[in-house]
């Protein structure tokens, strides 16, 4: 079922490039593996999967302690992190997709024993519910930045209204597809902010049309499964 699965995905991944003329190959699909145990997780990883994300620090050390022979996975963190577990995970992980605070980025400084790949968290829609920063607030927080030579901001990250029409989830995601554009601009050592982190199992296609180079899916791989 999970081959199955992955199967249409990867196709739907090369069909959503295809009408926005893009390679498929600028698209990571990130398996988030929080809804399942180590078994599943490890069954994606013998049949190739590299990259994998949990939303809950305790969940992804178990991961990945029980994935450790497979080396050559990298670890997303997507989920909203607490400053006082930053010490416990932030060595622990290739890529995080949450940084939603200039307080946050002050503890990855601290307790980072290298260079962290951040996305920065992006409320588009000023949703009340969601963490992030507003669109006009992501200059001024990036540009805090210079300094934190553990912090690289590979990109921005954001997360779509649940029941979002089509016509609405093609502005948000391009609006951030415009700010990572602008960013990007700035030709910024720290903050070169070349990737998406946008668009989950109900609307990654969507967020493929207007840039998206990661996808976080996890409902898609293991429906039936």
């Amino acid at each position: 079922m999970l081959v199955d699965n992955l199967e249409k995905i990867n196709q739907e991944i090369r069909l959503a490039c295809q009408k926005a003329a893009r390679s498929d190959n600028d698209v990571t699909m990130i398996a988030v593996t929080k809804s399942v145990g180590n078994d599943s997780a490890k069954e994606l990883a013998e049949l190739g999967i590299k990259n994998m994300a949990e939303n809950r620090v305790d969940k992804l050390l178990e991961k990945k302690e029980a994935l450790k022979n497979f080396s050559s996975i990298k670890w997303h963190l997507i989920g909203n992190l607490q400053r006082r577990k930053v010490k416990s995970i932030i060595n622990e992980i290739d890529y995080f997709h949450a940084l939603d605070s200039l307080k946050l980025a002050e503890e990855i400084q601290k307790r980072s024993e290298k260079q962290i790949s951040c996305f920065v968290e992006v409320n588009v829609t000023g949703e009340a519910s969601k963490h992030g920063f507003r669109s006009e607030e992501v200059f001024d927080f990036i540009n805090q930045l210079a300094e934190f030579d553990r912090i690289k901001v590979v990109g921005l990250m954001t997360m779509a209204p649940l029941d979002a029409s089509e016509q609405v989830l093609h502005e948000v995601f391009s609006q951030l597809k415009k700010l990572q554009l602008a960013i990007n601009n700035q030709h910024l050592s720290y903050a070169p902010c070349t990737e998406l982190s946008m668009g989950m199992s109900n609307d990654f296609p969507i967020a493929i049309e207007e840039g998206a180079t990661f996808v976080r899916i996890g409902t898609a791989i293991f429906r039936g499964a």
